[in-house]
């Protein structure tokens, strides 16, 4: 299965380090973020689930909920918590799924047959408060994920969300964006941005953030 962005996130009932759950239940009306991992006891995956530990209080700043996924099963993650909280500092604060059948792992698309067939990829998953995949990153085994990214990704779904607008380059949280091309009607604009816009083409017309 290939999931495609606005696809709703399948749903799914698993064992986790902190219990069982039903996806879309345990997600409720947050956003969320399920992340992949190739296997257990793996090096890059232990320092990037103790960033994710560090940063919770920055996910839940924005409403998200996060949970991690590897193919062991939860007995073994239990085993490879300890680790995490000794090498990275923090304690695993977040749930860990076991999915040893791999059953979660084919249904998003997790293992890619070029890379291995038993492994999964590092997949990332942001999925919207309606249950639709708004975002996937795919990281090759090696390659650690940068979660700030992540973060600055969620504001700009967040913000557009919100406003007729979309995020640049290299946009982060408080810089100035552009506004939709298809908004066209002058008094609708200057209802919608008070604060003015500057016309860079026709087509690339910058404004401060709204709702900063």
């Amino acid at each position: 299965m290939t999931l495609q962005l606005g696809q709703p996130a399948p749903d799914f009932e698993a064992d986790t380090t902190m219990g069982p759950i039903r996806f879309h239940d345990w997600l409720g009306q947050s956003w969320g973020v399920l992340f992949s991992h190739p296997k257990d006891f793996t090096p890059v995956c232990t320092t990037e689930l103790g960033e994710v530990a560090r940063l919770r209080p920055e996910f839940e700043r924005r409403g998200v909920k996060v949970i991690g996924l590897s193919v062991d099963d939860v007995t073994s993650h239990r085993g490879w918590a300890g680790d995490i909280e000794e090498t990275q500092g923090t304690p695993l604060n977040f749930p860990l799924i076991g999915d040893p059948d791999r059953k979660i792992s084919d249904m998003y698309g997790m293992i890619h047959p070029d890379a291995s067939d038993t492994l999964t990829v590092r997949s990332v998953f942001i999925i919207d408060p309606n249950k639709k995949v708004r975002l996937i990153l795919t990281y090759p085994a090696s390659c650690g994920r940068n979660f700030q990214e992540i973060l600055r990704a969620i504001d700009s779904l967040q913000l557009t969300d919100q406003y007729s607008v979309a995020t640049p380059v290299n946009w982060q949280e408080g810089q100035d964006v552009i506004i939709v091309p298809s908004l066209v009607d002058e008094d609708e604009i200057r209802a919608k941005f008070p604060k003015g816009y500057k016309a860079l083409k026709p087509y690339l017309r910058v404004t401060p953030q709204p709702n900063r």
